[in-house]
């Protein structure tokens, strides 16, 4: 069992920025892999980035590119999402989730290669 911890959402202006956390504890656990997904109301989950915990590679859903970025702590087996220019779409629950083996289509953000999600945390950026 990984319990995921987030932290850091609220409100912003848009425009503004927020860092997102999101803390992996457990067990004997193994890390594959950390994402961050977003659910705004009515909407379905949407992918918003990943990161692969051993070669640091990333990945972003094409409506964050170039204003957000993900990046980790090994150490501390933590993942960050920091939001830059953001706007008023960008409200929505954010998600932490943990991929604890390979997955082919992790890259992509297949949510079925996550097998532990956070309690999400609100972020609003108002206009």
């Amino acid at each position: 069992q990984v319990q995921l911890v987030e932290s850091g959402g609220g409100l912003v202006q848009a425009g503004g920025s927020l860092r997102l956390s999101c803390a992996a504890s457990g067990r004997a656990f193994t890390i594959y892999g950390m994402g961050w997904f977003r659910q705004a109301p009515g909407k379905e989950r949407e992918f918003v980035a990943a990161i692969r915990w051993t070669v640091g590679s990333t990945s972003y859903g094409d409506s964050v590119k170039g204003r957000f970025t993900i990046s980790k702590d090994n150490a501390k087996n933590t993942v960050y999402l920091q939001m830059n220019s953001l706007k008023p779409e960008d409200t929505a629950v954010y998600y932490c989730a943990h991929a604890p083996n390979w997955c082919s289509n992790f890259g992509s953000g297949s949510q079925g290669c996550f097998a532990y999600w956070g309690q999400g945390t609100q972020v609003t950026a108002s206009s």
